[in-house]
C-alpha cells in the first residue's frame, strides 16, 4: 500500500483528471472495443468521460492521488450519467454497423444498475507509467470510507479480470456479467452497505 492519501481533485483539474483517465483506459478491453479505431478513441474518449462521469467534477466527488497519477470519479447517490449525450456520442462515434451490439450493450449495463440509493463509481485508472503501485487501492480505500460513512452500498463495473480481482478485493462481489455480441464481459460489482 502507498504512504499517500487520495485528496479530491476540483474542477480545476478536470482537464489532468481526463487525461489521466484517456491514458488509462487506452488498452481497456471494453472501452477499445466500443473506441476501436485510434482516432476514435482519442477524439471521443474525453468527451464521453464527461458525459459518463462528468458530475464528480462538480459535486467535489472526483479523487485524485499522486498529482493526478490516478484518478477515481464517483457519483453520489442521487447524481447519474448524461445518458442523452453519451447516447448521441456514441452515434456519432461509432460505425452504424457495430451500434447494435454496443446499445445492446449499454442496455444491459443499466439493467444491471442498483435502483436503491448508491454510490456509484463509473471511473477509476491510473497512469500508464505509474500503474503498480497502489495508487487504485488507495483511492478505493478513500472512497468506500465515504460510502461506509453515509451506510450506502458501492456500485460499479469491473472490465477486466484484473480489475475485478482489485475490486474484489475491497469488498466487491460479482452480480453478474455484462456481454453483447462480440463484446469483451464485464462484470457489474456491488459492496454492500456498511
Amino acid at each position: 500500500m502507498v504512504d499517500q492519501h487520495a485528496t479530491v481533485a476540483s474542477t480545476t483539474d478536470e482537464e489532468r483528471a481526463i487525461a489521466t483517465l484517456t491514458m488509462a483506459f487506452a488498452d481497456d478491453a471494453v472501452t477499445r472495443w466500443v473506441l476501436r479505431e485510434p482516432q476514435l478513441y482519442l477524439a471521443y474518449w474525453p468527451r464521453l468521460i464527461k458525459a459518463f462521469a462528468g458530475e464528480a467534477f462538480a459535486g467535489g466527488t472526483a479523487d485524485t492521488i499522486d498529482d493526478h497519477g490516478g484518478v477515481g470519479l464517483w457519483l453520489a447517490p442521487g447524481v447519474s450519467s448524461d445518458d442523452e449525450a453519451m447516447g448521441a456520442l456514441a452515434v456519432e462515434a461509432i460505425p452504424e454497423e457495430q451500434q447494435e451490439e454496443i446499445f445492446t450493450f449499454m442496455a444491459q449495463m443499466a439493467e444491471f444498475h442498483p435502483q436503491e440509493p448508491h454510490w456509484y463509481l463509473p471511473l477509476l485508472g491510473v497512469d500508464t507509467m505509474k500503474q503498480g503501485r497502489g495508487f487504485g487501492s488507495a483511492l478505493l480505500v478513500h472512497a468506500l470510507e465515504r460510502c461506509d460513512r453515509d451506510h450506502l452500498p458501492a456500485y460499479l463495473e469491473a472490465s477486466s479480470p484484473r480489475n475485478k480481482a482489485l475490486y474484489e478485493r475491497h469488498g466487491f462481489e460479482v452480480t453478474g456479467v455484462i456481454q453483447a455480441g462480440s463484446s469483451p464481459p464485464m462484470w457489474p460489482m456491488l459492496r454492500a452497505a456498511r
